[in-house]
């Protein structure tokens, strides 16, 4: 005979597991990870406007950007000089934007910025700016990636996307680069996919567009008590979002942002134009359920970290081993996006997307790396 305790068990499962079929819920899947202690957040910069992107150079210059996404934008990338003081860069005509200019010559919509060992700063222009959370759609020929001299200033090349490589509603989300191959990885969080592009030749190719792992797994997440939603109240989609290239540069590793699972596929099937669409999918693989990350990157020992942004928390994750919790702080509303500085440091900006008016700074954090 089952205790009443069990079956008042069994009746709850039995209430939840259709929900488990149609969406994610927190508490059910997966477990959350266990807090490692010691890891102390530094605050180093803050900012009345909302920036995504960060990039540390080699020689500690830290730059920022700040997307196109509501009426009072005034500008797109910037150098932090101090804790509160920037800098556009590399000048003010790059950071001005109407539509009588030239979208080819001027930042648009800035989502990104990297900088590499050779002392170039890359900057990521999907040039799709929005509205009370609506994209407003690609503005003709403003997508691009533009790479700048860090030594002068100057732009020195900037490579354009258009169709196929992208689409009327494409967002450009994040970018990872091989250098020896001359590649850069692109991925697409408004529609889903993967864009590789060919530093050599200018080229772009559109893959894995149709295929789940690029797309969203539909995750509804609170923060704070309170689900996160759109302006208008929908419950938003955003598709592949993080973006991450292992040390030897031979996997590329993404995940959506309403979605937990992180895939990885071989490069050298992504650098493969001979493959067909089926072939390319069939080299994807699953490699964990981890965290609703918008950021992703692996860190100087082989660890990738995870920005958890229900949880106001960064995870570090071993491949093949399990998250754990590094730090978690009230003051990571929304962790956005890493860079890995010279200086031993990860550092993280906070977007704070999730709430409508924001009354506390956005903020970038540092944190000491094992």
């Amino acid at each position: 005979m089952k205790s009443p305790r069990f079956t008042h068990l069994l009746v709850v499962m039995a209430l939840l597991w259709p929900l488990h079929g149609c969406q994610w819920i927190e508490d059910l899947y997966p477990p959350k990870p266990q807090p490692t202690p010691g890891a102390e957040l530094i605050e180093v910069a803050r900012s009345a406007t909302q920036w995504t992107g960060v990039a540390v150079s080699t020689d500690e210059r830290i730059f920022v950007n700040y997307p196109n996404w509501s009426p009072d934008h005034t500008i797109s990338v910037a150098e932090v000089l101090d804790t509160t003081t920037v800098v556009a860069y590399p000048n003010e005509a790059w950071n001005t934007w109407d539509a009588s200019l030239d979208p080819a010559t001027h930042f648009v919509c800035v989502q990104a910025v990297w900088t590499d060992a050779s002392g170039y700063l890359w900057v990521l222009d999907p040039a799709n700016p929005q509205r009370n959370g609506k994209y407003l759609g690609v503005v003709p020929g403003g997508a691009k990636l533009v790479q700048i001299d860090l030594a002068t200033g100057e732009v020195v090349q900037t490579y354009g996307f258009a169709a196929p490589a992208i689409t009327p509603n494409s967002y450009l989300n994040d970018v990872r680069f091989d250098h020896d191959r001359q590649v850069a990885y692109i991925t697409d969080s408004n529609e889903g996919a993967i864009v590789v592009l060919d530093l050599a030749t200018g080229e772009a190719r559109r893959l894995l567009a149709n295929h789940y792992s690029t797309k969203s797994e539909n995750l509804v997440f609170e923060i704070d008590g309170t689900v996160w939603r759109n302006p208008d109240g929908s419950l938003p989609s955003v598709q592949s979002d993080g973006i991450a290239l292992d040390a030897a540069k031979e996997y590329l590793y993404y995940q959506a942002l309403t979605g937990k699972t992180v895939y990885r596929i071989g490069t050298a099937w992504l650098r493969d134009p001979a493959l067909s669409e089926a072939e390319l999918a069939a080299k994807v693989e699953n490699v964990d359920v981890l965290a609703a990350a918008d950021g992703i990157i692996f860190g100087p020992e082989g660890a990738l970290y995870l920005t958890d942004v229900p949880n106001k928390a960064v995870q570090r994750y071993t491949i093949g081993g399990h998250p754990v919790t590094w730090v978690q702080s009230d003051e990571l509303e929304w962790p956005d996006t890493f860079s890995v500085g010279p200086d031993g440091y990860l550092y993280v900006t906070t977007s704070q997307i999730h709430i409508p008016n924001p009354t506390e700074p956005y903020r970038l954090f540092k944190i000491k790396l094992p």
